[in-house]
């Protein structure tokens, strides 16, 4: 034997570890054996899991559309003129189209400064700038104008941005800009800012004058004892309708509807108005129309203004009252016979009737909107109650009337209906509200103002270029004034719809492919599903025929082709050759492209297809009876219970649903995965006994065989040394 040291259980001089390795490859089997059903076990899991996704995708593709957010009752709002105006509307806008003008958007304060030195240094100090009713204020330390420009901009809090503007290369010019448009949002600057302002030639300073409005009482006319085709002021108007424009009561039927109109009430009249020094005084049922100077509505800044002063006097029916006289007729009277009275009839004599027509005494009246603007085309708005202000001391009225907020307006209405009291005006004054801020801008961008529109005719005002409360569930977006007036047309969103039935067509191919892939062994399914990247076919190959023993899927599959082809007559009356009653009507179904007949096995497992051009036919034509045929109420019971949707929700729910079939299968899965990891737990600990077992025992024999050739060794050394010996 070879000479060395041999150490069992560290040296292999015998190769035992390779008896030991081929005695457990033997004893390794059952385990290998569980662990490729582990594997099995866990594939199968995934696979289902796999298939719940894809179902739980089909299901809700399907749900939209038959729930209340179906796709069929979404609404496209489509502008004539989308460089003005563009238009979203949500799901309960009703359909219809109208006219549309925009006179303005509304705009925001947007201030240039001259040209400044690139070195200019801001002056340390507190930087204050109001927008309507908010304000931003911050104490500079003093630096250059780049820093300034980001330190207003971090404190702007989305109400004020500021901006520079290389003029050239040693000149720069700043912008303040507001981020709010509309007049009330106008961009007020206080504190340093307004000195800084001033310093670099954005705004100068300037003091608003109030000027008296020219008047001559022979301009002034007599108004209408009521107002004609009246009109609420604007912000309680209810919002329009969606239709043409309902007819304005005209001005008898609102006369005879007015609690003002009582018969032989004196009409309203200018001749005992007087025009003084001091103001206007109109007596009791008096009225005055005070044109609007021409100059003044060009201009559209201009603010007037004047006070109302209300006295009481004596009631003007009183002495209507006195002179009420009704002929009477006298007692017809009776006579008396022995205890016997007998009466005399009233007399059937028809009297004339009281003097003036007045059949009774009149009532005061008590009226205090006193002022209306009238417009071009006779109709008259009743001033805004923030146009007025009550003094609470005095009770004296403040009236301030804004022209750009009447764009259309003609004239001032005074009416005084009261019987009872007399009305003393101040002469009314004129100013420029563009200029009511204590500087005016030297390089304006843009001045703040309110979008003004007409819509349907009604020339309306707001702060704001996003307008939702016009037209009910519809929002206008402002962009520019309209050169011509804009038709806006709110229809049906059939493109979203489409959109939606496509999608349902692919997720429910997608979980027919699945189902053909897990129930069947044939290749050629994988091979024709061409969307799949080569390595997602791959993946598929893997899971081909793994639940060709499961007769749940194929039945699942037909139950859905039975829903998909079946016929629903969701419409109880007569039925006509235009109702759309299957799927295959609107061009979805297995052979939609129209392909000649013959064999053709991807047909033949189920895939829907589209013809589009068909589809768009049909929903242009037949929206409604496309979203019945995907769910309807069958039983009169307001709830949606038959239809494509409602069925295929309904049998997608017992797969996906917790508890369902899936869910079912996934958990028995989890048990045998379990088992199956327990009893691989098990092998693994028994053959590693096993192994060291047998290690210890070919150890053993290792020494045994090493000592025995010790011995061997130990004996014909022994017999060699004799041998020398002898010789």
């Amino acid at each position: 034997m070879a000479d060395g040291i041999s150490i069992p259980g560290v040296t292999d001089k015998y190769k035992t570890n390779d008896l030991v390795e081929s005695l457990m490859e033997v004893e390794r089997v059952p385990l290998k054996r569980e662990q490729a059903q582990l594997e099995t076990y866990q594939s199968q899991q995934a696979a289902w899991r796999d298939m719940n996704s894809k179902m739980t995708t089909l299901r809700e593709s399907v749900k939209t559309l038959y729930s209340f957010e179906n796709p069929f009752n979404n609404k496209q709002a489509t502008s004539s003129d989308e460089n003005a105006v563009t238009v979203d509307a949500d799901r309960n806008a009703e359909y219809g189209t109208f006219k549309l003008d925009v006179l303005r958007p509304a705009a925001a304060d947007r201030f240039l400064s001259g040209n400044i030195d690139k070195g200019f240094k801001i002056a340390p100090g507190k930087y204050t700038f109001v927008v309507g009713d908010r304000s931003v204020e911050f104490n500079w330390k003093g630096g250059k104008l780049n820093d300034f420009v980001t330190s207003l901009n971090k404190h702007g809090n989305n109400l004020i941005k500021a901006s520079l503007i290389g003029i050239s290369s040693d000149k720069k010019a700043l912008v303040f800009e507001s981020l709010k448009p509309g007049i009330k949002n106008k961009l007020i600057l206080k504190d340093q800012a307004l000195e800084l302002a001033t310093s670099i030639d954005m705004v100068s300073p300037v003091k608003v004058e109030p000027t008296a409005m020219a008047l001559s009482q022979d301009t002034f006319t007599c108004p209408a004892t009521f107002a004609q085709n009246p009109q609420a002021p604007e912000e309680e108007n209810p919002q329009a309708p969606m239709a043409e424009g309902e007819d304005v009561q005209n001005a008898e039927e609102e006369a005879a509807l007015s609690p003002l109109e009582q018969e032989g009430l004196p009409p309203l009249s200018k001749d005992h108005v007087a025009l003084t020094k001091n103001g206007i005084f109109i007596p009791a049922r008096g009225g005055v129309e005070i044109p609007i100077p021409e100059a003044l509505k060009a201009e559209g800044k201009q603010v007037i203004d004047f006070t109302i002063d209300v006295k009481q006097t004596e009631d003007i029916t009183i002495a209507i009252n006195n002179r009420i006289q009704h002929p009477v007729l006298p007692d017809p009277g009776f006579i008396t016979f022995k205890g016997i009275t007998v009466e005399n009839d009233q007399s059937d004599t028809t009297l004339p009737e009281a003097q003036g027509g007045i059949t009774g005494p009149l009532n005061p009246v008590e009226d205090s909107n006193f002022v209306f603007i009238k417009n071009a085309d006779g109709s008259e708005i009743q001033l805004p109650e923030d146009s007025i202000k009550i003094d609470p001391e005095t009770n004296q009225m403040k009236v301030s009337i804004r022209l750009a907020d009447f764009p259309d307006a003609k004239s001032i209405v005074l009416r005084n209906s009261n019987t009872g009291k007399e009305l003393s005006l101040s002469l009314p004054t004129t100013w420029d509200s563009s200029k009511d801020l204590g500087f005016t801008p030297n390089h304006p961008v843009s001045v703040a103002n309110d979008a003004q529109i007409k819509y349907e005719g009604i020339t309306l005002t707001r702060s704001t270029n996003d307008i939702d409360d016009v037209v009910p569930n519809v929002t206008l977006h402002l962009h520019d004034k309209t050169d011509k007036t804009a038709t806006i047309k709110i229809e049906p969103d059939k493109e979203s719809a489409k959109n939606a039935l496509i999608t349902f067509v692919g997720k429910y191919n997608q979980v027919i492919a699945e189902i053909n892939i897990l129930s069947s062994n044939k290749p050629e399914i994988v091979a024709e599903l061409d969307y799949l990247t080569k390595e997602e076919q791959e993946k598929e190959m893997e899971k081909l025929g793994m639940f060709s023993a499961d007769f749940s899927l194929t039945t699942g599959k037909s139950t859905m082709q039975r829903i998909v082809s079946a016929n629903y007559n969701y419409n109880n009356e007569a039925q006509t050759q235009d109702i759309i009653t299957m799927l295959n009507q609107i061009g979805i179904s297995t052979n939609a492209s129209g392909r000649s007949s013959g064999y053709n096995p991807s047909q033949m497992r189920g895939y829907l297809e589209v013809d589009e051009k068909k589809l768009d036919e049909h929903l242009e034509n037949h929206l409604d009876e496309i979203k019945d045929l995907f769910g309807y109420d069958s039983d009169g019971d307001l709830i949606i219970d038959n239809g494509i949707g409602y069925l295929l929700d309904k049998q997608l729910t017992s797969w996906v649903q917790s508890g369902g079939i899936i869910s079912t299968k996934t958990s028995a899965l989890d048990a045998k995965i379990k088992n199956s990891n327990k009893k691989i737990t098990n092998l693994e600990t028994k053959l590693d006994a096993k192994e060291a077992e047998l290690k210890q025992k070919y150890a053993n024999m290792e020494g045994t065989l090493n000592s025995l050739e010790s011995q061997q060794n130990t004996i014909k050394n022994f017999s060699t040394q004799n041998s020398n010996n002898k010789k």
